[in-house]
């Protein structure tokens, strides 16, 4: 049985509910809860927990998924406030033990100090952007992904613990694009993707 951690890094903050990572967050856990093969764990961020018990959710995961809207091209303030507290809670807990670098040569081997080898992890987010300012030559981003760009950081922190990227999803344009009909599209390609990527020969 395959252990799955799932985080809803959404949060309230002016005109934003965080209901649409809410969703995808239940979404997710629909599908994990209706496959006898996998176990589940959640952290909704807006709630209170206690920094320990998160550390041991991260150890216990075979696999962590994280549910992040991006705000100004970056995680929510208090996501970044979840990761930074939790992380450095995991100090030699099982997250991470150094930066991997010795003193008698500290140019090299950077990076390689993370506890969490063997696991995995997901990421989603959500965007008002449309998924064509990502492509489109002479728009906004330049034609830089996702992955290679604002989330960038975010995946080198989570190899900096030993983790092994996932293929992510992302969803776009969900402030003007969200209809009844969009979201039931979103629904549908997001539950194709986590059929594709949470085949047990791939993990």
């Amino acid at each position: 049985m395959k252990k799955i951690f799932i985080i809803n890094g959404s949060q309230n903050f002016a005109h934003s509910g965080g209901k649409f990572n809410e969703t995808v967050t239940n979404w997710t856990i629909e599908y994990f809860k209706n496959s006898k093969q996998f176990e589940i764990k959640t952290t909704d961020i807006k709630q209170d927990f206690d920094l320990d018990e998160e550390v041991e959710k991260f150890v216990w995961a075979d696999v962590i998924i994280y549910h992040t809207p991006v705000w100004w091209f970056q995680l929510p303030n208090q996501f970044k406030k979840y990761i930074d507290d939790v992380f450095t809670a995991g100090h030699n807990k099982g997250i991470y033990k150094s930066d991997g670098r010795t003193r008698t040569n500290p140019d090299i081997n950077y990076g390689t100090g993370g506890q969490l080898h063997g696991r995995k992890y997901m990421l989603t987010t959500s965007w008002n952007a449309p998924a064509a300012a990502f492509t489109l030559p002479g728009e906004f981003f330049e034609e830089t992904s996702v992955d290679d760009g604002a989330m960038f950081g975010f995946h080198k922190m989570n190899k900096f613990t030993g983790m092994e990227k996932l293929d992510g999803f992302h969803f776009h344009d969900v402030e003007k694009g969200a209809t009844a009909e969009n979201i039931d599209i979103f629904k549908e390609n997001y539950t194709k993707h986590l059929k594709k990527t949470f085949n047990f020969s791939q993990l």
